[in-house]
C-alpha cells in the first residue's frame, strides 16, 4: 500500500518527514525543506544511467563508490537529494544513505526536471561544496561537466552528439553523448 502522509501547507519538511513516505513509484526529494516529486524514469533515461555507470565504475578509486539512483544524498536535515548517479567516498555511505557531500553528482535531464537539474540542484550542491556536477540531456544528446571553482560551478567539458568530452577530473574519462543514448 502506498502511504504519502499529509503535510501542512507551508511547512518546511525534514529528512524524518521524507522517511515516512512509502511510495516507490515516484522519487521524493527535499530541497531546503521543499518536497520535490518526480515520476519514475523512462528507458532512455535509464539507458544513459547504465552506460554512465559502466564508464565510471572502472575508473573510480578504491576509496569511492559509484551508485545509481535511488540513493539518498543527505546534505542536511532539510535537503535530501537523489542524483541519477552519485560517486561518494565509501566512508560517507551509511546503510540508508550517503550522508554528506558527494564527490560527483550526475543528473540526466527529463522534461519535468530540466529547471531543477540545471538550476536548483547545482546551486544547492555548490553551496554544499560538491566538487563535480554533470548534466546529461539524452534528447539533444549532450553532456555538460562542471567543476566547483570557489563557490560556483565552471564548465570543465562539454559535448553534443558524437563529440567527445575529454575529462581529467575527477577521473580520466572520455564520454560521447551519442554513445550514452545509443540502443546499439
Amino acid at each position: 500500500m502506498v502511504v504519502v502522509p499529509m503535510f501542512a501547507h507551508g511547512d518546511r519538511l525534514t529528512r524524518r518527514d521524507l522517511e515516512t513516505i512509502s511510495d516507490e513509484r515516484r522519487r521524493y526529494e527535499l530541497l531546503d525543506g521543499t518536497l520535490l516529486v518526480s515520476p519514475s524514469p523512462r528507458p532512455l533515461h535509464q539507458r544513459v544511467v547504465a552506460r554512465l555507470l559502466a564508464a565510471l565504475t572502472p575508473v573510480c578509486p578504491a576509496d569511492c563508490e559509484v551508485l545509481p539512483a535511488p540513493v539518498d544524498v543527505v546534505l542536511d536535515e532539510y535537503t535530501v537529494m537523489i542524483p541519477d548517479v552519485v560517486v561518494g567516498r565509501r566512508d560517507t555511505f551509511t546503510e540508508r544513505a550517503l550522508v554528506g557531500v558527494p564527490v560527483l553528482a550526475v543528473e540526466v535531464i527529463s522534461p519535468s526536471s530540466r529547471h531543477i537539474d540545471t538550476h536548483l540542484k547545482p546551486a544547492r550542491l555548490a553551496e554544499a561544496r560538491c566538487p563535480y556536477y554533470w548534466v546529461i540531456d539524452p534528447r539533444a544528446p549532450g553532456i555538460r561537466c562542471f567543476r566547483l571553482d570557489g563557490s560556483e560551478y565552471t564548465l570543465d567539458a562539454e559535448a553534443t552528439g558524437e563529440e567527445v568530452a575529454r575529462l581529467e577530473l575527477p577521473y580520466r574519462l572520455d564520454l560521447s553523448p551519442a554513445d550514452l543514448v545509443s540502443s546499439y
